[in-house]
């Protein structure tokens, strides 16, 4: 199995950068660049036309990757690893349409935040029923740490996980505001499932997929480290709030999101708390600007340092996170 994981990252690595080799240029001649808004830091401009919806070239490596080395264990039935790219590639799908619009109209705004929720509302509902029905997921809500279940009522469960996959999906978003933020940070996120797919030998698939998500992260840093010569745009960054989503509840372990998700979490709630504050004080603001790795920006730390810490930070409580479900499976 360990071997599987790895080679599922190599080849996930091969296919990802070999992707980037001829999508970019293509991206180029499309004039496919990204909108940089007129509220960011204003060094950021200097970003405007950088080819945006780069994350196709990471959709693609992990599907070749997971169907490939996926395939035994199709064979036998189990194609748990097929629903959650599909969920993340539904997310990827709406992704792509926003990009579409903004590369189409020249501006940094596409579906309106209503079409977003609707469309991520329907995708989640559909993926967690399909869950339900194929028996990968229960109403028992597993607590990390305390090695314990919570049982919910079924409709109660199913609306809490509905707006949890949202919510995750978003945040992944909020985080992909710098050159290899988002893909670095999620970086520890993918190992800590692909590990989990490995040590609890039940769920071979996610492993390779967790697997086939550091390779492809990997291969597609060799073009978005700092400075980025493509962008993932949102068609990249819902993709992985998808997949990252889709792992947590394909594990029937949603709350393991809050330790391994800490960041896109904290890049939240520094949004949620920015312009909450904003509106109540009429004006005050308690970063210099959000969501977070702005606040940072305009502290005076390079993007570069940005990334190394929060991608640390991530990396900490994903081995955290490893350490609160560890014994879940303990016989």
């Amino acid at each position: 199995m360990i071997l599987q994981v790895i080679l599922a990252c190599v080849i996930c690595f091969a296919i990802t950068a070999l992707a980037g080799k001829l999508l970019i240029p293509e991206l180029v001649k499309l004039k496919a660049g990204q909108s940089i808004k007129e509220i960011g830091p204003t060094w950021h401009m200097t970003k405007q036309g950088t080819p945006t919806m780069g994350g196709l070239m990471f959709i693609i490596g992990i599907g070749v990757t997971v169907v490939a080395l996926g395939w035994r264990g199709m064979a036998q039935g189990d194609f748990t690893h097929i629903y959650v790219y599909l969920f993340a590639l539904v997310f990827g799908v709406i992704g792509y349409i926003d990009d579409y619009q903004k590369v189409k109209h020249h501006h940094n705004t596409g579906l309106t935040a209503i079409q977003k929720f609707l469309l991520q509302l329907a995708a989640a509902v559909a993926f967690l029923c399909l869950l339900r029905y194929e028996g990968h997921l229960s109403p028992n809500l597993y607590i990390p740490f305390f090695n314990t279940y919570v049982v919910l009522n079924w409709v109660v469960y199913m609306v809490l996980a509905a707006f949890i996959i949202v919510g995750t999906v978003n945040a992944v978003n909020i985080t992909d505001g710098l050159d290899g933020l988002s893909s670095s940070v999620t970086v520890p996120v993918a190992i800590f499932f692909a590990v989990m797919g490995i040590v609890w030998k039940q769920f071979p698939q996610l492993g390779i997929f967790g697997g086939a998500m550091v390779g492809g992260l990997f291969g597609f840093l060799l073009y978005n480290h700092y400075p980025a010569k493509v962008f993932m745009g949102d068609t990249g960054s819902l993709f992985l709030g998808g997949a990252v989503a889709a792992l947590a509840f394909a594990y029937d372990m949603p709350l393991v999101l809050i330790p391994v998700g800490i960041v896109y979490i904290c890049e939240t709630l520094s949004d949620i708390l920015q312009v909450g504050y904003f509106k109540l004080t009429h004006g005050k603001r308690i970063f210099k600007m959000a969501p977070l790795h702005h606040h940072f920006e305009m502290c005076g730390w390079k993007e570069t340092k940005i990334v190394a810490v929060f991608t640390t930070v991530s990396a900490i409580f994903c081995v955290l996170a490893y350490l609160g479900v560890m014994n879940r499976f303990a016989y």
